[in-house]
């Protein structure tokens, strides 16, 4: 039953939460629906019957087959009744029910005949459910009327046949292809709205002719639409071509930019945004090509409607993270806005200045936000803290304000996630800005006294004992840590714990005092805080001094972890317990990657994952235990390194093949992952024939068929290799696959007792540097830089020549050495002239190497880059040098 009414006076907590239909019962509405029966039909009354209807059904009540069988018949009736309103809850009621292909019999005849009928409204909302319930065999006998409909004089019946060709086309696209004519003409009408879906159908219906959407855009930027939603539309479509187009790259050559800048003198608002938004988005603009749309922009900030403003300082803000010289002409308006009602508003615009804001004016702005902060919600606090860290890096001797101001809101009512990102802001500039470390540490440590969150209490503690002992005096540090000992949670105590050794095993000052604090923490009532101080104290002598056969243990407990967490986690989950411990060397180090044959398109033949029935292994591991239980192979010793498969043929040929390479210290093993996709062959004794004429160092010693390989069954062959031991021997190998195909009878499955001898040529596979480095990444690459040492540092520079972009010479540089990017630093902002990448692997061996590149354009293309390698032995970085010296 409906809720009784309530009077305007009656206590309720939210009047927005109010609703006349809050209460009612499916089982009562559907004995409501009996009035659909009724002689004398009464139309109010059944509009409200299903209204209620629409209501469950769209609140996630379910019919049965038989509620909803029963509704549905009972609707149909309503047809009769020649009320418009009525007849169009009638429509909507028909295509919320989605009747089965029996029922939709009964009311194609009435729909159709309405589809024909002289009422305007009739028409266009009988083709909507028309589309929206039928299948492809009546879509053919409707669908004259739908090609008459796309053109009708009437832009509602126009608009309704075009939205319905928008839905078919992802069901039925061969028939809606077919009115590509129509919809042509569609594009010419006068009516806004018509303009607008019929240029989007046409768009959908090309999408995937490249050729066919340019010269659309091609044609409608001359003029012919009048539209301002349709106008928009095209400046989306010109811009998607201008990406895809050979020629982005090249700013003096780019095809359509006059298109959009006229359009900034479009008489529409929303053509005009659209058009600067665009500009501002595309790839390699120039400050000449921005000027235009920033000064569109600049207009927009001062505007009196909200939603301009909005939209204005959104791209302001996103333009001013690559191009903020564009934007500084703006400031002055931006600063207006800082008052603005609309707090959204008001949050981009301060952002938006402290990225575009210059040294001088830091101090103004932090006045500004100071009384601005307490007026927003914590998701806007998090946007203006990410921009307070952003200026902090961009002006680091502003350090020491900025550093406070973040001290001051972390100690101010907050969420989480509003503290976390404080947290996260203050121990990224400690890192980054040394003359930070001392005040950022105390702030932290200020924190943690009133700090609600568990979490970040472990994290802040885990950070202290990184960077503390490195600081000039460590031993203010202590009082607060062995106070979260004392006044905090299990957890909190448990990371104090670890803390206070990591003070104790890296300050030899320290030592005897931390060992006290440890001792009493042993008496604690939780389980996981005895058990670390005890552990702590077995590693620490009795004296304070790390004992004899700690330095193991110490690396272990106080040492970074140089194992990716996902691979641990796995390798934990995968331990089978046994007399055996859990050993941390065997967890793979290397970051994984989707394999390519894992990214192919649903439906398509499978392309050979690599691994033996019923599944692909997925770790290194996994393919060490495939190699060793081979006995040609068993003797190779431990694998170094599984690559991602190597596609060696063309998609959808007869035979698909791919390889893995495996990298073992002396050897190297292809594995080629076999599939037929001739269902009328079975292949017998496959073998990969490899040519190594122009792989000087490499000796082939073993190799192993596949006995048998049916159709869509993926299968192995293995050819091994010899090098030289522990050298990154490079070299080309060419591929020919040989085979015995035999026919097979088709309705039987038979395979023939004869076959033909025959063989499918492959491309040619490289073995290269890069597949000598595992991808390993570091948490903190400085600090890891720092620990690495001085002495096995090789610093050079090369010439890399002509390239397209920074970013281009970037990826080239990183492929070639095959390590891991740490801290996003493979990211190269647009238009920027200097870049510096951070890399980090392991290197044949299990030779832990870090690199930092600097690269600078040398001229207009030309890239110089600088490459300081730091590595646990002097010869790999040498060899480092080498790689990028001929590559």
């Amino acid at each position: 039953m409906a809720q009784p009414l309530v009077k305007k006076d009656d206590d309720r907590d939210d009047e927005a939460d109010y609703s006349p239909f809050l209460g009612i019962e499916k089982g009562a509405v559907l004995q409501e629906a009996r009035v659909f029966n009724d002689p004398q039909l009464d139309p109010r009354r059944c509009s409200q019957v299903i209204t209620k209807l629409l209501y469950l059904l769209n609140q996630g009540e379910s019919f049965t087959k038989v509620e909803a069988t029963e509704v549905f018949f009972a609707v149909t009736k309503l047809f009769q009744s020649r009320d418009i309103g009525l007849r169009r809850m009638v429509y909507v009621m028909i295509k919320e029910l989605s009747p089965s292909a029996d029922e939709v019999i009964i009311v194609t005849s009435s729909l159709m005949k309405d589809m024909t009928s002289k009422t305007d409204m009739y028409r266009a909302n009988a083709i909507r459910v028309l589309c929206r319930i039928t299948d492809g065999t009546l879509l053919t006998q409707i669908e004259r009327y739908l090609k008459q409909a796309i053109v009708d004089k009437n832009p509602v019946v126009a608009s309704a046949a075009l939205v319905s060709g928008i839905h078919l086309l992802q069901t039925n696209p061969e028939i809606v292809k077919r009115w590509s004519n129509e919809v042509q003409e569609a594009v010419q009408s006068r009516a806004a709205l018509v303009q607008f879906h019929a240029l989007a159908l046409l768009h959908q219906i090309r999408q995937n002719d490249r050729l066919a959407v340019n010269k659309l855009v091609t044609s409608l930027t001359r003029g012919s639409v009048r539209s301002p939603l349709a106008q928009c539309l095209l400046i989306r479509y010109t811009s998607q071509v201008i990406r895809e187009s050979a020629n982005n790259t090249q700013t003096g050559d780019r095809p359509f930019y006059d298109f959009l800048e006229g359009c900034l003198r479009h008489k529409a608002e929303m053509v005009i945004f659209e058009a600067a938004r665009a500009i501002t988005e595309l790839n390699g603009v120039t400050s000449r090509e921005l000027t235009p749309a920033i000064t569109v922009l600049q207009l927009f900030l001062s505007s009196s409607k909200p939603v301009l403003r909005f939209a204005a300082v959104r791209t302001l803000n996103k333009v001013a993270m690559t191009h903020p010289m564009a934007v500084t002409n703006c400031n002055i308006d931006m600063e207006s806005l800082i008052s603005d009602q609309n707090r959204s508003i008001a949050t981009l615009a301060i952002t938006t200045l402290l990225k575009t804001g210059n040294e001088s004016s830091v101090d103004r702005l932090m006045k500004q936000i100071t009384n601005f902060m307490s007026d927003i919600a914590d998701e806007f606090k998090i946007v203006v803290v990410e921009a307070i860290r952003s200026l902090c890096l961009k002006f680091p001797l502003k350090h020491r304000s900025l550093m406070n101001f973040l001290s001051n809101i972390l100690r101010e009512e907050g969420g989480f996630e509003y503290k976390k990102a404080i947290v996260d802001s203050i121990v990224i500039l400690i890192r980054d800005i040394p003359e930070a470390k001392e005040s950022g540490l105390l702030h932290l440590c200020e924190f943690i006294e009133d700090c609600e969150f568990t979490y970040l209490s472990t994290q802040i503690l885990h950070f202290l004992g990184i960077e503390g002992p490195k600081t000039s005096d460590p031993s203010k540090y202590i009082r607060y840590i062995y106070n979260r000992v004392h006044l905090e949670n299990a957890t909190v105590r448990a990371g104090a714990v670890s803390t206070l050794a990591k003070f104790g095993a890296m300050v030899d000052s320290l030592k005897p005092r931390i060992f006290v604090l440890l001792r009493r923490c042993v008496f604690d009532n939780d389980d996981e805080v005895r058990d670390r101080a005890t552990l702590y104290l077995n590693t620490l002598g009795g004296d304070g001094a790390v004992v004899e056969t700690g330095e193991d243990v110490k690396e272990f407990l106080f040492g970074s972890l140089d194992i990716p967490l996902v691979n641990l986690e796995n390798s934990l989950k995968n331990y089978e317990a046994s007399e055996e411990p859990f050993d941390i060397n065997s967890v793979p180090r290397e970051v994984k990657t989707q394999p390519l044959a894992e990214k192919k398109a649903p439906g398509k033949k499978p392309t050979g994952l690599g691994a033996p029935p019923p599944g692909p292994p997925s770790t290194v591991d996994a393919y060490e235990k495939l190699l060793s239980s081979i006995p040609e192979f068993a003797n190779f010793g431990k694998l170094f390194k599984s690559s991602a498969p190597v596609e060696l043929t063309e998609a959808e040929t007869e035979y698909a093949v791919n390889v893995v390479k495996h990298i073992f210290d002396g050897h190297v093993v292809f594995q080629y992952n076999c599939t037929n996709t001739i269902p009328e062959q079975l292949l017998e004794n496959v073998i990969v024939v490899v040519d190594a004429s122009e792989a000087e160092e490499f000796a082939e010693v073993a190799s192993k068929p596949l006995r048998s390989l049916p159709y869509d069954s993926p299968g192995q062959t293995f050819v091994a290799f010899e090098k030289p031991e522990g050298v990154p021997a490079v070299g080309k190998f060419s591929n020919m696959l040989r085979f015995i195909v035999k026919e097979v009878d088709p309705s039987t499955g038979d395979a023939e007792d004869d076959g033909v001898e025959d063989e499918y040529q492959l491309e040619d596979l490289e073995v290269v540097a890069a597949d000598y480095m595992l991808k390993v990444g570091v948490s903190n690459f400085r600090n890891a830089w720092e620990s690495m040492g001085a002495d096995g540092e090789r610093v050079d520079e090369y010439g890399l020549g002509p390239r397209d972009s920074l970013a281009e010479a970037v990826n080239a540089v990183i492929n070639l050495l095959g390590m891991q990017p740490c801290e996003g630093t493979e990211v190269v902002p647009n238009n920027s002239r200097s870049h510096t990448c951070l890399l980090s692997g392991v290197y044949i061996g299990n030779v832990k190497v870090l690199v930092r590149l600097q690269f600078g354009l040398d001229g207009p293309k030309d890239v110089a880059m600088k490459l300081a390698v730091r590595s646990e032995d002097e010869a790999v970085s040498d060899a480092i040098h080498e790689i990028v010296a001929s590559g």
